[in-house]
């Protein structure tokens, strides 16, 4: 199931991902400001948290962890190439462009809760921390793989619009190991080598126990960290748009992040099994780190900004995960992504706009806003951290 997933996921991450590569400099190829590159890409986010609150409750109460699994997916499949028109579509090219990338992160929404339920159960059969970095490891070779896709084809195209259509082979790709993995694996397991009957995990009194406080504020500590994380799309508007990279070295610095993000899974997931949940007090730090060094003008700067900057986003998705398995009732679990991921898409939001709008005024303000932030995150997340 694990590996099952991972492949699955590497096949769609080389579609979003090798998408999220260049929103920047495609957004700014269609008219777009930093403030509208921070609140589409921050909207994006958002949506891809927030509406989890939904999904997740949606999940557990009616059981169809694969149907939402599978839908969610195929959204993500169809929108992503669908950008590639974008350019040539004059004053209607910047909305469409938008609307398609809030799009695809509702994709997002709608599969992650069901699909983490459903890896959880596999996942806690071989460490919850293990299970989770190996599966974040898989995804993020193809998180990798995508923006070198599409860096290879803007480079010899000299346009972005070939690398997003080329995104569609790998999504068909996706879709085909997802109905492959559904017909091998019908339903969750529910104990060790036994397999449920496609129905609910819980019962309808085991939906009715509360989310444990201690979940409640660690998910508060990791929206801070969540706003704090500027997106790659500010960081890859930056870099072009001061003649750091050219327009073909946004994905390769991204597919760069993301086998940092894969490292720092794995690394972080086996720490999890090994000293618990103090780990993740190393994100806070980490998230600050960031944009006084991606922001920077030179490459020698911004490299080591955007691998910590990959490192951060491996661990949120991963360890950051594993944590809240282990605060909830297992039959709770899909509820509480939910429920975690909208905190954290209030933070993506909020940080989206602000970080935008910080920017354009001065890059030392936005590096003094997300510092004092993680101060925050800090405090928050320590009590937590110590009584677990």
């Amino acid at each position: 199931m694990v590996v099952g997933f991972g492949v699955i996921s590497l096949a769609a991450d080389m579609v979003y991902e090798g998408a999220r590569s260049v929103y920047g400099p495609l957004l700014a190829s269609l008219g777009a400001s930093a403030v509208v590159v921070g609140a589409v890409t921050g909207a994006g986010e958002a949506a891809a948290l927030i509406l989890r609150v939904v999904s997740g409750p949606l999940a557990d109460r009616t059981g169809r962890y694969w149907t939402l699994t599978m839908a969610g997916y195929a959204l993500t499949a169809v929108c992503v190439p669908l950008l590639a028109v974008t350019p040539l579509l004059g004053a209607a090219g910047l909305a469409t462009a938008a609307a398609l990338i809030v799009a695809e992160r509702i994709g997002k929404a709608v599969r992650s809760p069901a699909k983490s339920a459903l890896l959880a159960d596999a996942a806690g059969q071989v460490g919850m921390g293990r299970g989770l970095g190996v599966h974040k490891a898989l995804d993020q070779v193809g998180a990798f793989a995508g923006p070198l896709l599409v860096a290879g084809l803007i480079a010899a195209t000299g346009a972005i619009g070939p690398g997003l259509a080329a995104l569609a082979v790998p999504g068909a790709v996706a879709m085909a190991l997802l109905v492959l993995t559904r017909r091998r694996l019908p339903a969750p397991v529910v104990e060790a080598g036994v397999r449920a009957a496609p129905a609910p995990l819980a019962d309808e009194g085991s939906r009715r126990i509360p989310l444990p406080p201690s979940f409640l504020r660690f998910a508060v500590g990791t929206s801070a960290c969540t706003a704090g994380l500027v997106t790659f799309g500010l960081i890859s508007y930056h870099l072009v748009q001061r003649e750091v990279v050219p327009t073909a070295g946004a994905p390769l610095l991204y597919a760069a992040a993301m086998a940092a993000g894969a490292l720092a899974a794995v690394l972080t997931g086996e720490a999890y099994d090994r000293v618990g949940g103090r780990v993740l007090l190393a994100l806070p730090p980490l998230v600050a780190v960031v944009p006084p060094l991606a922001f920077g003008n030179t490459l020698s700067a911004a490299l080591p900004g955007v691998l910590l900057w990959g490192a951060a986003v491996g661990v949120q998705d991963s360890t950051v995960k594993a944590l809240v398995a282990d605060l909830v009732p297992r039959e709770r679990r899909a509820t509480a992504y939910g429920v975690f991921a909208a905190l954290q898409g209030g933070g993506a939001l909020v940080g989206g706009l602000a970080a935008g709008a910080l920017y354009e005024q001065s890059v030392t303000a936005l590096v003094a806003a997300v510092a004092a932030v993680q101060v925050v995150a800090l405090l928050l997340l320590v009590p937590v951290v110590r009584r677990r």
